[in-house]
């Protein structure tokens, strides 16, 4: 009786992982689909007309769809300079504003300036080798970003010596997709036995 309870169990937890990353997905999309709606709905309490609602989401889109292209194409738009130059003089918020924004460029493919850069380095101990995203660097000292599993935005930063990292030929997305599948995803094997 134990054994079958096990084996059931078993099964159960396989058919658990299975599922997970489709309900990850369903959960992004309903979390999409309502930050939208509200979106909507909060125009349209305004305007109390579908037309202007309409007229001014497809603006909004229009306009974002210019920024993203004039940032792509420029690096740089006036007004979003003029906004970061007054968040700038706002204390404790400059500072949050300013780590936000370098860490969604460090993940962007827009900024050329910050590093995107993926070593392996020996952490928690010799001897144990994880995937670090370089986010800055030094003279020989890189600071890394040590990110956890399955959480790739948790994680730890540290400071280390350039003879201490060994460079990766893996990219943020696929160093991403290591961590958040817990190892399942590396394709970057030959790597491995690079590693001392």
């Amino acid at each position: 009786m134990k054994e079958k309870i096990k084996k059931y169990l078993n099964y159960f937890l396989i058919g658990i992982f299975a599922v997970i990353p489709l309900a990850i997905v369903i959960k992004i999309v309903f979390f999409t689909k309502d930050l939208l709606a509200d979106m909507v709905r909060f125009v349209y309490s305004y305007a109390d007309n579908t037309v202007y609602t309409i007229i001014f989401l497809t603006l909004s889109c229009v306009v974002l769809i210019s920024i993203g292209h004039k940032l792509a194409i420029e690096g740089r738009v006036w007004f979003l300079a003029l906004i970061d130059a007054i968040i700038e003089r706002i204390p404790f918020l400059n500072t949050i504003y300013r780590v936000l924004k370098k860490v969604i460029s460090m993940f962007s493919s827009q900024d050329k300036a910050v590093a995107k850069e993926v070593v392996y380095v020996e952490y928690p101990k010799d001897g144990v080798w994880v995937p670090a995203y370089v986010t800055n660097r030094h003279n020989d000292k890189y600071v890394l970003f040590i990110p956890t599993s399955p959480n790739p935005t948790s994680g730890f930063t540290v400071i280390v010596d350039k003879s201490k990292v060994i460079k990766s030929n893996m990219d943020i997305e696929e160093a991403s997709s290591f961590i958040v599948s817990i190892g399942v995803d590396y394709d970057k094997v030959s790597e491995s036995d690079l590693l001392p």
